[in-house]
């Protein structure tokens, strides 16, 4: 077992594990006005239309086929039939690809406008380079190295079951190519960067809006053609 599997198998992902946790509540429980998205809808609405809502529903898509694939009994179950395994594999891809181009479109807007720009921390700039890095890699993949959703039961999802076990079985990635490695360690990178960014809203539900009282707004500018008194 060489040194630098151990760092990038076992050692990375713990710290990025460990990051993601620490650093997440101390945000939310010492710095609780940066838990935002800071949206930037207002800014510029245009381009977000056109990437915001498809990246959104090919990234929630993706992530769950492959939390669906850490139930190995049941995925294998279901896509073992070809009529079923094909049409995934296809549709997977697409979605990668459509997941590339609209982040690229989000990527682009937050590049050229100077005032979304303006509101853009360098670990949020971190976090998208990242994270097309790691979607493009997973579009090569699932083109060039087929039926994913089956060998990714018998490779990640054992390896992961190990490290939360704290018994680590490297065995079961290290000898795949490399291509694939950096896939898998790409997730535990956005991991780690992500407790930094304004994306960490996203693992904060607004349950006190159901008691929270009627917020009241008192517009206090007279109108324009409003009588004077």
């Amino acid at each position: 077992m060489r040194t630098v599997d151990i760092l990038l198998f076992v050692v990375f992902p713990y710290v990025s594990v460990a990051l993601a946790v620490l650093v997440g509540l101390y945000r939310y429980f010492f710095d609780r006005f940066s838990f935002s998205s800071f949206s930037s809808q207002f800014l510029e609405n245009r381009a977000l239309f056109f990437g915001s809502a498809p990246w959104h529903y090919a990234l929630l898509i993706i992530l769950a086929a492959h939390i669906a694939g850490m139930f190995t009994g049941f995925w294998s179950r279901f896509i073992a039939p070809p009529s079923r395994l094909y049409p995934l594999e296809a549709f997977g891809a697409a979605l990668g690809l459509s997941s590339v181009v609209t982040l690229g479109v989000l990527f682009v807007r937050r590049l050229l406008n100077p005032r979304i720009r303006k509101v853009t921390t360098l670990p949020d700039w971190l976090l998208v380079i990242v994270l097309m890095l790691q979607l493009a890699v997973g579009v090569y993949v699932a083109l060039f190295y087929r039926w994913g959703s089956l060998w990714y039961m018998y490779t990640a999802v054992p390896w992961m079951i190990s490290l939360a076990k704290f018994q680590p079985a490297i065995q079961y990635v290290t000898s795949l190519p490399w291509i694939i490695k950096l896939h898998y360690l790409g997730g535990f990178l956005l991991l780690a960067i992500f407790p930094f960014t304004r994306l960490v809203h996203v693992v904060v539900f607004p349950i006190t809006y159901l008691w929270r009282p009627y917020q009241v707004v008192i517009w206090n500018i007279r109108r324009r053609f409003a009588p004077a008194r």
